[in-house]
């Protein structure tokens, strides 16, 4: 392989990567749930409080990247089996960002935690799970399951930084953000991030049940080997 086939690859898997994750943490959800939060807040302050949001965020999803197989062999979950759910579960996101008429976040915006944290809106509700929800946490675990290599696994880690950092510039950038799209183009992009997601989440449980049925000796599918779990109960 050539260095240009070996770049059009990378930055091709990188776009991939960056798609799945992109639309599960969608940061113009991100960036309206900012603008109302902090309306009251000076600019110092709101770019104190989305650079915590930031770090804590992707901190978290870095965690789960790297503990994903351990916790995989803790808990005796297959690959297969986590990809299946996680996919039943972005599909379900999916279907909620398609059917969004706006209350999703009205009703999160409503939630009010208890505890010392509770006043934090750096920690909740804006990293948590406006920006590493369950869903979106997920993801990058299955991506970090499914890179052939370390070199791609890095290239997932890229992509959650890029995420990430994007998210950060929403927040910072709100009010210009919903000054120019408004309500109808968020609700627009919205439904085509949902879209994308229905598809990717389908393809996760294709992945998963495929490798089912390696696992089980069912078929024999090419480039599918049997699962670290495979075969545990014999």
């Amino acid at each position: 392989m050539g260095i240009v086939e070996i770049i059009q690859t990378t930055v091709l898997y990188l776009l991939i990567t960056i798609a799945g994750i992109f639309v599960i943490v969608n940061p113009l959800t991100t960036a309206f749930a900012f603008m109302s939060l902090t309306t009251r807040m000076k600019e110092q302050r709101k770019k104190e409080i989305a650079l915590k949001a930031t770090k804590i965020s992707t901190g978290l999803f870095f965690i789960f990247a790297l503990l994903g197989g351990v916790i995989f062999q803790l808990f005796g979950i297959t690959l297969a089996a986590f990809r299946i759910a996680g996919g039943i579960i972005l599909f379900g996101i999916a279907m909620g960002m398609i059917r969004s008429k706006g209350e999703e976040e009205d009703e999160r915006k409503q939630t009010k935690p208890e505890g010392e944290i509770a006043d934090d809106i750096s920690v909740i509700p804006l990293a948590i799970p406006f920006i590493s929800g369950p869903g979106s946490i997920a993801t990058v675990m299955i991506l970090t399951s499914e890179a052939p290599s370390i070199y791609h696994t890095g290239l997932v880690f890229v992509a959650v930084l890029i995420t990430t950092v994007t998210c950060y510039y929403s927040m910072v950038y709100s009010k210009v953000i919903v000054k120019y799209l408004g309500d109808s183009g968020k609700q627009i992009i919205t439904k085509v991030f949902g879209l994308i997601l229905a598809v990717i989440s389908v393809q996760f449980v294709i992945n998963g049940a495929a490798n089912v049925l390696v696992d089980f000796g069912i078929f024999e599918i090419p480039g599918i080997e049997p699962g670290p779990g495979a075969h545990a109960e014999e």
